[in-house]
C-alpha cells in the first residue's frame, strides 16, 4: 500500500499554495486505508475508541511502515505523541474533545516547540499565551521545522504548543503547553470556525520530502492550557519521550531497508570471481555476496538491524510495563530503564541507520547513487533522524550527564546488573562463551569509565560534555 508510494513521493514531494498544502499523490487515499484498517488506535485507551493494545505491538507496526515509506509514516507518528499528551495531561472536557477523533484518524496531531532562535533550547523561546475572558488563551507566534503542520489528510490538525505566559518566569520554568486545534470544536464536537493558526510554507529538504515540515503562525490564536502553568516542558516530555522512540524507530527501519535491498542485489549482481576460487561456474562472474567486503557490509547492517530491533522491542517492554503494569516496584524500575535506555536508542539507532544506509549505497556501487534502486534516498531521509528530536550530541548528554551522573549511576546500575547477571548465567554456554566473555569486559569497563568521568567532573564539568558521544 505504502511502498510503492516511496519514491514517488520523494519526487513528488508537498505542494504549497498560499497555506493550502498537498501531499503527494496517493497519500490520501493510502492513509485512509490506514485508518480503516484501524492501525491509528492500536495502543489508544479504549474508553476513547482505542484498542488498548501494547506498545510493543504498536513499535512492530511502526517499523514496517517506516521501512516501506518513512514520510507516510511521519503523518500519524505525531499523532501518537499528541494523542498521549492529551490522555497524559489533559482535562476529562479535553480528552472527551480531541481523542476519539484522534484515535480514529480523522483528526492528527503536532508538536510545536522550535522556533527560529531557539531550536533546541526551550528556555529562550517567544511564543506568548494571554488569557482570554472565556479561560481560553490567545497565541501568538512563530513555530518552525513542524512535521504535518499542514496537510490534506485529515478535516483537523491538532496542534500541542508550547509558549509563555505573561507573567511566566524566565527559562524552561516559565512554559506552558496548550491545545491550539487548527478548526475550533464545537460543543457538539464538530468541526467549526478556522483557528487563527495558518502554515507560511514548507520547507525544502535533504531528505522526506513528501512529508511537510511547516512554518507554523500563531496570530491570536485559540488555545487551551494543557496541564499546569509553567508546567509546560514536562508535560511535554510525554510527547518528546514517544517521539524519541519513533525516531530509534527509524534508525531502525533505515537500517532494514538498507539491508534488504543489499541483501538482495549482491546476490544477484556478478563482479570477478571468488578470491577463493568459483563458487558460480555456471556464470561468467561470481555474485558479490561472495567478495569479503561486501560480506562485511551485509553482516554490519544485519547486526544493526536485528540489534537494533532488539533494543526498540526492549523498551517497548518497559513501555508497557510503565503504561500497564500493577506492582509500584516493577513499574518504577521500568521507568528508570527507559529513560536511560531512550537517549541511547534514539542516538545509537539513529546513527547506526545512517551507516547502513551509507553501505547499503557502497554495496550497490554506482547503482547506489542512481536514484531508481532506492538507496540514495534512504540516505537522504535518514540523515534527519541524527538531527530531530534532539541531536546525537543532545541525546549523550542527556544520557551522561541527567540519567547516568543525575541519578548517582543508579540508573546505569539497573542496566549494568541485567548484563552481569546474563554473562554469569552464560559463561559456560559453549555457543556464546567467547562473545560473553568480551560483553563482561565491556560491560565492567563501562562501570569504570563511567566512575572515571564522575570523578572528572567535579574538577572540571566540561569532562561531562567532552566523552558524551563517545
Amino acid at each position: 500500500m505504502i511502498a510503492p508510494l516511496n519514491r514517488t513521493g520523494d519526487i513528488e514531494g508537498c505542494q504549497f499554495n498560499h497555506g493550502v498544502v498537498t501531499t503527494p499523490t496517493g497519500f490520501k487515499e493510502a492513509y485512509a486505508q490506514y485508518c480503516e484498517l484501524g492501525f491509528p488506535a492500536i495502543n489508544a485507551e479504549p474508553e476513547f475508541g482505542g484498542l488498548g493494545l501494547p506498545v510493543s505491538l504498536s513499535s512492530a507496526v511502526s517499523e514496517m511502515m517506516g521501512t516501506a515509506n518513512w514520510s507516510f509514516a511521519m503523518y500519524p507518528g505525531l499523532s501518537h505523541g499528541a494523542i498521549q499528551t492529551i490522555e497524559h495531561h489533559g482535562t476529562e472536557v479535553q480528552k472527551a474533545t480531541y481523542l476519539e477523533k484522534m484515535n480514529t484518524g480523522a483528526w492528527s496531531g503536532t508538536m510545536c516547540l522550535t522556533e527560529s532562535h531557539a531550536g533546541s533550547d526551550l528556555g529562550i523561546i517567544k511564543t506568548r499565551a494571554v488569557p482570554n475572558e472565556d479561560g481560553s488563551y490567545a497565541i501568538t507566534g512563530q513555530k518552525i521545522f513542524i512535521s504535518a503542520g499542514e496537510h490534506d489528510l485529515t478535516e483537523n490538525i491538532i496542534h500541542i504548543v508550547l509558549a509563555r505566559l505573561p507573567d511566566a518566569p524566565a527559562g524552561t520554568k516559565g512554559i506552558s503547553l496548550f491545545i491550539v486545534p487548527k478548526f475550533i470544536v464545537n460543543d457538539d464536537g464538530s468541526v467549526g470556525e478556522r483557528n487563527t493558526v495558518s502554515c507560511g510554507s514548507i520547507e525544502h529538504k535533504m531528505g522526506i520530502k513528501a512529508s511537510a515540515t511547516c512554518v507554523m503562525n500563531f496570530d491570536h490564536a485559540k488555545g487551551y492550557l494543557i496541564g499546569p502553568k509553567n508546567r509546560g516542558l514536562n508535560a511535554m516530555f510525554t510527547f518528546v519521550n514517544v517521539a524519541r522512540l519513533g525516531t530509534a524507530i527509524q534508525g531502525l527501519a533505515a537500517s532494514e531497508l538498507a539491508f534488504q535491498g543489499s541483501l538482495t542485489y549482491a546476490k544477484e549482481r556478478t563482479a570477478m570471481r571468488a578470491l577463493s576460487g568459483v563458487k558460480e561456474p555456471n556464470k561468467s562472474a561470481d555474485s558479490i555476496i561472495h567478495h569479503p567486503a561486501v560480506r562485511n557490509m551485509l553482516l554490519t547492517q544485519k547486526a544493526f538491524s536485528e540489534g537494533g530491533r532488539a533494543l526498540v522491542y526492549y523498551l517497548s517492554y518497559f513501555a508497557d510495563t510503565v503504561a500497564k503494569g500493577e506492582n509500584p516496584s516493577e513499574v518504577k524500575f521500568a521507568d528508570e530503564m527507559l529513560s536511560l535506555l531512550t537517549p541511547i536508542a534514539k542516538a545509537f539507532l539513529t546513527e547506526t541507520g545512517l551507516e547502513s544506509a551509507n553501505m547499503g549505497v557502497q554495496v550497490y556501487g554506482g547503482h547506489g547513487y542512481i536514484s531508481e534502486w532506492g538507496m540514495e534516498q534512504n540516505l537522504r531521509d535518514t540523515r534527519i533522524s541524527c538531527l530531530y528530536e534532539g541531536t546525537t550530541e543532545i541525546q549523550a548528554l542527556d544520557l551522561l550527564g541527567r540519567k547516568v551522573l543525575g541519578s548517582q549511576g543508579r540508573m546505569l546500575a539497573n542496566f549494568t546488573q541485567i548484563i552481569h547477571q546474563f554473562c554469569q548465567e552464560n559463561a559456560d554456554n559453549d555457543e556464546v562463551g567467547q562473545m560473553v566473555s568480551t560483553l563482561a569486559k565491556l560491560n565492567q569497563q563501562w562501570r569504570d569509565l563511567t566512575s572515571r568521568i564522575a570523578m572528572q567532573s567535579t574538577l572540571n564539568p566540561e569532562a561531562v560534555g567532552a566523552a558524551a558521544v563517545d
